[in-house]
């Protein structure tokens, strides 16, 4: 975000918590850029077989018994959302669709692009059903526009060598970053070379301040031509002040590596039987999995990692039996879209809420809100990604700012 809005010669300011460059989901992604995400995860045929995805039955989705009193609005918005799934299929798939070209168009502005590799990814599935599932995928992929092809002779006998009998397609407008941590500190630094400059303080609230805004730390005040929410699972409450709703959820996902182990194709392989993700990256392979809707905070939880390495392990590849692994939030709203958009009336612009497709549409996101700012009309359309469709904006009057010109603006996150 930062970058989108430097590039274009303003002044931005970023305020980042944590680590730079180096903590949440940014860090721990899969890598990989999933343009045939073009689908919301609402759907009646999840809503009916729910159940079968649970942690406890060998699936990737944990909701802790204990956060259920706290979880079931969220769930009912969710249940909603599975009956509008083909309306929201239409705001979302433009972003998804843009997502390897953007990437790929500022990687070259800033002489990086070996960053990201366009070799598509493959599906594959293992078991009695193996090529019905195969079938069944790749007529819905035709329904929804997005191409797949059968794997190659190659691909397909690399995967049963590894990993037995199965069935395999192979998506190739995908790609797949090869170091998303390098990635983030890439696109950090070619922001500072835009004039950028990069604050550790923790953000407190918002306030509107004449024709601006104040960004309040634990450090102190600042004052602003305008501001960008995107903090992930904690944007909510910088905008509820201002008559917004933002139901979010952390869907903690979890990674494990295998430093030097060789890929087995030159691509991300998502092994539908298990729900995880291995994706081939700078000296290692990364793999990924899991749901679980715990407090972002929250202590990881031993078995998933331990898990993830018996599926590898079964899968065919050398995995430890114990050693490192990553746990982090994406933030999740009900319906599966993201929040891109601006607050009635004042220089205050939000981007969050894109589960898991955050690294996929973050640079699309990025020049959209680089086009709200400077009150363009975005280049896709977001509208539906408005935060008003949860509850209507009712921000105080007297904070309303007056026609103005384009913003010099800053980010907050």
């Amino acid at each position: 975000m930062a970058y989108a809005l430097a590039r274009e010669g303003r002044r931005v300011v970023l305020f980042e918590r944590g680590e730079p460059q180096s903590s949440g989901a940014s860090y721990g992604n899969a890598g990989h850029i999933a343009s045939e995400a073009v689908e919301p995860l609402p759907s009646r045929s999840l809503l009916a077989g729910f159940w079968k995805e649970l942690f406890v039955l060998g699936g990737p989705l944990d909701i802790p018994l204990k956060r259920l009193p706290a979880f079931m609005p969220w769930a009912l918005r969710f249940a909603r959302a599975a009956f509008q799934r083909e309306a929201h299929t239409r705001d979302l798939a433009p972003l998804v669709r843009s997502a390897c070209a953007t990437h790929l168009r500022w990687l070259k502005e800033i002489g990086r692009e070996g960053l990201l590799k366009v070799h598509g990814h493959y599906e594959w599935w293992h078991g009695a059903r193996a090529g019905a599932s195969a079938d069944a995928q790749a007529r819905l992929m035709r329904e929804l526009e997005v191409e797949t092809q059968p794997a190659s002779a190659e691909a397909l006998a690399a995967l049963t060598a590894q990993s037995g009998p199965g069935a395999a397609l192979w998506f190739p407008q995908s790609g797949h970053v090869l170091d998303p941590l390098e990635l983030m500190r890439v696109l950090a630094t070619a922001a500072a070379e835009r004039g950028a400059e990069q604050r550790r303080e923790d953000v407190r609230t918002l306030e509107a301040r004449g024709r601006g805004l104040a960004v309040l730390s634990e450090r102190g005040s600042c004052e602003i031509d305008a501001a960008v929410v995107c903090a992930g699972v904690w944007s909510g409450a910088l905008l509820r002040p201002f008559g917004l709703r933002a139901p979010l959820e952390a869907a903690r996902g979890y990674h494990v590596e295998l430093p030097g182990h060789p890929p087995l194709i030159d691509a991300p392989v998502v092994y539908s039987n298990e729900h995880l993700v291995v994706t081939p990256m700078t000296g290692r392979l990364r793999a990924t999995s899991y749901m679980e809707f715990a407090l972002p905070e929250a202590p990881a939880d031993a078995r998933k990692p331990d898990r993830l390495r018996q599926q590898l392990r079964t899968l065919g590849y050398r995995a430890e039996v114990h050693g490192k692994s990553w746990v982090g939030p994406r933030p999740v709203l009900p319906d599966y879209l993201p929040a891109i958009g601006q607050v009635s009336g004042l220089p205050l612009f939000y981007a969050f809420g894109h589960h898991h497709i955050g690294l996929t549409t973050a640079a699309i996101t990025g020049d959209l809100v680089a086009d709200l700012v400077a009150q363009r009309d975005p280049r896709l359309p977001v509208r539906g990604f408005d935060l008003r469709r949860f509850s209507a904006a009712r921000a105080d009057p007297s904070r309303r700012v007056p026609d103005r010109t384009p913003h010099d603006s800053a980010e907050t996150r």
